[in-house]
């Protein structure tokens, strides 16, 4: 238990302070993501592109070697596809202008020569080899829309003065975004890494549902929603979650 009340405490430290990172130094799959993350907000971009982005980025360096590839212009690429992928979007020019000012803060908007279209060019041939490594699968299923169904479910289990006290939505679709800065996302169904996130939020809270009771062997809660999540399984999903926070550059 202290484990993961320790991980909501690592949240918390983070979202008060979020240092600006110099994306020129330090290049890697976590870093990558953070980049995706936070160009998408820049771009105005929904939340389910930018988690959309996040899948394909790890998708894609999943069948392939990312020594290879410049993973900052597989990230802007990838964007860019998930735009069109969930009918939000990009203008590639934003999406040009917006990362490559991220990854050079400070930067003036391009113009329109040789840089520009150079990189106009490289985000078109690099989105074609996505789709090639991908075979052209890039529908994502989601955890949001299971977890979303969960969570308005067990809102009727609660007397809503306890349901209103703790923040368990906040903290569950939170736990959800950090894990898509894991490839570790990809190993897990949407049902089970919805389960898991909520599952974590209940821990990190201390919070029993009601009419369950699971600490004595009895019916699981989220038995009612997945009939094939086995405890250890859920604790793997909530472990791997957990990690995600000991990867943050600065989280010592």
């Amino acid at each position: 238990m202290k484990d993961v009340i320790d991980v909501l405490q690592l949240q918390r430290e983070k979202s008060r302070q979020v240092p600006a990172i110099d994306y020129t130094e330090t290049e890697n799959s976590f870093i990558a993501v953070r980049y995706i993350f936070e160009c998408g907000i820049k771009l105005d971009a929904q939340p389910l592109t930018i988690a959309t982005a996040a899948i394909l980025y790890h998708r894609f360096f999943k069948e392939t070697d990312s020594a290879g590839y410049d993973s900052y212009l597989i990230a802007a690429t990838t964007l860019y596809l998930a735009g069109k992928v969930k009918d939000d979007p990009l203008k590639i020019r934003d999406v040009i202008n917006v990362t490559h000012n991220t990854l050079h803060r400070g930067s003036v908007p391009l113009e329109l020569g040789d840089e520009y279209w150079n990189m106009r060019d490289a985000i078109v041939q690099a989105e074609l080899l996505i789709m090639r490594m991908l075979k052209f699968e890039v529908t994502v299923v989601h955890p949001h829309r299971y977890l979303l169904h969960y969570l308005k479910s067990l809102e009727g289990w609660f007397p809503q003065e306890e349901w209103d006290k703790v923040p368990l939505v906040k903290a569950s679709f939170a736990f959800l975004q950090d894990f898509h800065f894991d490839a570790a996302i990809l190993d897990y169904t949407p049902q089970h890494t919805a389960v898991a996130c909520i599952n974590l939020a209940l821990q990190c809270y201390g919070v029993q549902v009601p009419y369950t009771d699971e600490a004595d062997g009895g019916v699981a809660w989220y038995s009612v929603f997945v009939e094939d999540l086995q405890k250890d399984k859920l604790w793997e999903i909530m472990e791997k979650i957990m990690e995600v926070y000991e990867k943050e550059p600065d989280a010592k």
